[in-house]
């Protein structure tokens, strides 16, 4: 029997189909994911079936008794609230007494003047919990709290978004409910928390219906899939991998069968357009069937447009981008930083990993030569472009319309080297004509997500910093993003929890270790978790050294640099550097259009552009090879 099902359920907003008569049932054990294009109507379906909002038309059926949970995206709560004030705060009737009684605990830890008092009202609290038959909330309160790490004394307002998603979740779970309704839970986690929630979840035996747009979350956790396309449920049973199988041959099929429809309509058309022959034959019933065929096409709904996407570049950075060396950085008692060096050309895609509060941006900034470090050197290369997306979209001003955020002041942009019009540009993200001058305020998380990469690749840049860029997109888009960015021959920091779109993009990864230091690796998030498994498996081999991106070869010993390539490795930094301003200064002397003049220099300025890029190349392989020679017999 089932625990949920909707039925006939029609949803719009203004001329969008939401829902179009649409059929659902949620069984016990069963823990779906709900997927779908940003602004489907997702997240307005979780709230119909929370009880939250009402459908146009069609029946939401719940078990009667039935205890139901709801996390949204965004949860709201009172910032100067407890944490065990707002997880109590889902426990219902005895949320009130419980927040006393916590509060008079509190003070009676504290006192030492007034405990007859405090332990009368405690006394007197009880006993109302009990006629209540809620006493057993406290403690449940207390272990949702404890599960999720959390301070049951601290306030709301400060914690992170992390914290707040956690607490959202500590609150649901606390009222121990049959059904739970999940909006984005993976957002804000950092990667333990995500992969804890996966083993809870996958293991808790509560009835689950989530949206997220986690691939390996989905693999992990459902036992089965169902996609909210024009406004229509198609259920997929297994994990995500077995849907994309299923779903590419639904795609071919209805391609196949919409080409078959449509050529039998032409048909119809060019025979009604005979006219006369028609009414000679007084053929009424072909008449009636190919106004059926009209409206069977009319309410059609064809398949949404894919997002396109077009990165520039713009103009080559140097092929050093950035050199630390022993860099530290100190805020307060607490040591973000320690002694960390590392050596970023151009090209490589960099992913960073690290429970939230790390120190991830910290780490980026100094990196980009924003932030003073407190010691060490940092060295940054020439002519870098950076261009940054903002997790927070904080940089979005809600009251600005689209078309401003893009392009204000003008209606045109300018995306390698060729004008198109704002809205033609806004058309491949995905956003109608109609919407370019609706304002921000508007849009959904993922319609923002979409907008602020809108906004990111308008403008050239050969260094890119992406803050949790995967948050709310599509997986569809997400896909669409990690090709564009594996083609990108730019600088790219990727901030992200994601951990299937870290394995499809980034080369290397800086993630955290502890106490400040962070260690450097080869590949993407799996590279990473084996090399760490490999060091807990073997600590006498890891004892007291860093860790490298990838194991130094074994050399022969006495293999020591010569007194000649000792001072061929202290000269080859200066040389790099010069090379580098030569390269700089060439380059700004090709943008004048005189050398490009009958008998100018710009032939010959390319040849020594293209010799000075062979040459730094050269001396960058040099440098490595020798640093690491120096660095090996050193140990």
């Amino acid at each position: 029997m089932p625990l949920l099902s909707l039925s006939g359920a029609c949803l719009a907003f203004g001329h969008v189909a939401l829902l179009d008569h649409a059929e659902l049932q949620l069984d016990a054990g069963e823990r779906v994911a709900l997927i779908g294009r940003n602004g489907s109507g997702k997240s307005s379906l979780l709230s119909a079936l929370a009880g939250l909002s009402t459908l146009d038309d069609g029946q939401v059926w719940r078990q009667p008794g039935l205890k139901l949970a709801h996390v949204p995206q965004e949860p709201p709560f009172e910032p100067e609230q407890t944490v065990f004030e707002a997880v109590a705060g889902g426990m219902g009737a005895a949320s009130e007494l419980l927040a006393q009684w916590q509060q008079i605990s509190h003070r009676l830890s504290e006192t030492t003047t007034e405990h007859e008092t405090l332990l009368a009202e405690l006394n007197r609290l009880q006993h109302e919990l009990e006629a209540l038959g809620a006493w057993s909330a406290a403690s449940q309160t207390e272990r949702a709290i404890q599960r999720f790490d959390l301070d049951p004394e601290a306030r709301i307002g400060t914690l992170s978004g992390g914290q707040k998603k956690r607490l959202a979740l500590a609150r649901a779970l606390a009222a121990e409910p049959e059904v739970l309704l999940l909006d984005e839970p993976t957002n804000h986690l950092d990667l333990a928390s995500i992969e804890w929630l996966e083993e809870f979840l996958a293991g808790a035996g509560i009835t689950l219906l989530f949206i997220t747009h986690d691939r390996r979350f989905m693999d992990r956790v459902c036992t089965r899939i169902v996609e909210l396309d024009r406004g229509r449920l198609t259920s997929f049973p297994g994990a995500f991998s077995a849907y994309q199988e299923r779903k590419a041959r639904m795609l071919q099929d209805e391609a196949v069968e919409n080409a078959r429809f449509d050529k039998f309509l032409a048909q119809e058309e060019v025979w009604i357009r005979k006219g006369v022959e028609a009414r000679r034959t007084r053929n009424e019933g072909r008449v009636l069937r190919l106004e059926a065929l009209r409206r069977a096409r009319a309410a059609r709904r064809d398949q949404q447009g894919q997002v396109r996407l077009s990165l520039d570049a713009g103009e080559k950075s140097g092929q050093l981008v950035a050199e630390l060396t022993g860099v530290s950085k100190v805020f307060a008692d607490k040591t973000v930083v320690r002694d960390f060096s590392t050596r970023i050309l151009r090209g490589d895609r960099i992913g960073l990993i690290g429970p939230n509060g790390a120190g991830k941006t910290t780490l980026l900034r100094l990196i980009l030569g924003e932030l003073k470090s407190d010691r060490g050197q940092v060295r940054l290369g020439t002519r870098l472009a950076t261009a940054y997306f903002d997790q927070f979209r904080t940089t979005l001003d809600p009251e600005s319309t689209l078309a401003d955020v893009i392009s204000p002041g003008s209606d045109y942009v300018e995306i390698r080297g060729v004008k198109k019009h704002v809205i033609g540009y806004l058309e491949d993200f995905l956003f109608a004509p109609a919407r370019a001058r609706s304002p921000v305020k508007s849009l959904s998380g993922g319609e923002r997500n979409r907008l602020l990469l809108a906004r990111l690749f308008a403008r050239p840049a050969n260094v890119l910093v992406l803050d949790e860029p995967t948050n709310d997109l599509d997986i569809e888009t997400l896909e669409l993003l990690e090709q564009l960015l594996q083609d990108y021959d730019g600088t790219l920091f990727l901030v992200s929890h994601d951990r299937t779109f870290l394995d499809n993009v980034v080369t290397q990864t800086i993630a955290f270790d502890a106490d400040g230091r962070w260690g450097e690796y080869v590949g993407g998030y799996e590279d990473w978790q084996r090399m760490r498994r490999a060091a807990t498996a073997a600590p006498s081999a890891k004892a007291d050294k860093p860790r490298m991106a990838a194991p130094a070869p074994a050399r022969p010993r006495g293999d020591k640099l010569s007194w000649k390539e000792q001072k061929e490795l202290e000269g080859l930094p200066d040389r790099i550097t010069t090379l580098e301003a030569e390269q700089g200064n060439l380059a700004a002397r090709m943008e004048d259009p005189a050398v490009h003049a009958p008998g100018g220099e710009g032939s010959a300025i390319a040849e020594r552009l293209e010799a000075i890029e062979l040459e730094l190349i050269a001396a960058l392989e040099r440098w490595e090879a020798l640093e690491s020679r120096a660095t090996t017999t050193a140990r």
